[in-house]
């Protein structure tokens, strides 16, 4: 995505790869508890929304099967291949800017795209307008309003300083039209939007190796923002991806918040 667009974790390095699995190990199996909850299942027309990495490609193509078929869009589709998955077809689209290449869908998913996106009430009018009546929106978007920390419980300087970098983190995010806040408000947006049978909760990773390792593909990423934006110093980028590097602190992520509904 563009700066203007809110979003400056770009997938053009290799430490997005990195970022992409983690994000993957974190939240597949949530998802699909979702995803399969509401009886995704062969023949289904399902849209991915800001695919991102190709986990959550793969794992609707196999759940549709040779009767269902996935349409895949992000802005950047790198990470997104489709490889040799024959029902899936990717395509590089804003879901903001770029009206719905196709309608009638079963099910639309999209997870950690809408805080980023600065136009994201068109975003969700679009994706809901894609759905066929009966079909299922399913929404999950982190809170760093709700938990900012990266430390939980901060007492040594190790963990103070990977509290401030988070803090810039979220700040810089806010600067570029992030809501910091978004995960929170997805049932009253998917009601308000008129859908029907809303409902949400929400995942909470604490200190599981993932979470290292998203932190310095995270770090990786913004590293010279975070020293040009004053937040920190080289040293202590250094300091602090050494220490997640030894497993000396516990790395928490924002709470994911998943919605769902269906359109009527």
């Amino acid at each position: 995505m563009s700066e203007e667009s809110g979003y400056f974790l770009e997938n053009s390095t290799g430490a997005a790869g990195r970022r992409l699995t983690a994000l993957a190990a974190l939240f597949d199996p949530w998802t699909f508890t979702h995803l399969d909850s509401i009886g995704l299942g062969p023949g289904w027309k399902c849209w991915e929304v800001g695919a991102g990495g190709s986990s959550v490609i793969r794992g609707l193509s196999e759940r549709v099967g040779p009767t269902g078929t996935v349409l895949a869009t992000d802005i950047d589709i790198r990470w997104a291949a489709a490889g040799s998955m024959s029902n899936v077809t990717v395509l590089q689209r804003d879901v903001a800017t770029d009206e719905p290449s196709d309608t009638g869908f079963d099910l639309v998913h999209a997870r950690l795209v809408l805080v980023h996106v600065t136009d994201r009430d068109r975003a969700l009018i679009n994706m809901i307008s894609a759905l066929r009546p009966g079909g299922w929106l399913v929404v999950e978007d982190a809170d760093p309003g709700l938990q900012p920390l990266s430390c939980l419980e901060p007492t040594t300087e190790q963990e103070l300083l990977a509290n401030r970098i988070r803090t810039g983190f979220r700040s810089l995010m806010a600067e570029r039209g992030a809501d910091l806040a978004y995960g929170r408000k997805l049932p009253t947006l998917l009601r308000k939007a008129g859908l029907i049978g809303v409902r949400a909760d929400a995942y909470f990773p604490v200190s599981q190796p993932e979470c290292a390792i998203l932190e310095l593909a995270t770090i990786s990423i913004i590293r010279d923002q975070l020293i040009l934006a004053g937040i920190v110093t080289a040293e202590e980028v250094d300091r602090h991806c050494q220490a997640v590097a030894d497993g000396l602190l516990d790395i928490a992520q924002p709470p994911l918040i998943c919605a769902w509904g269906q359109c009527n």
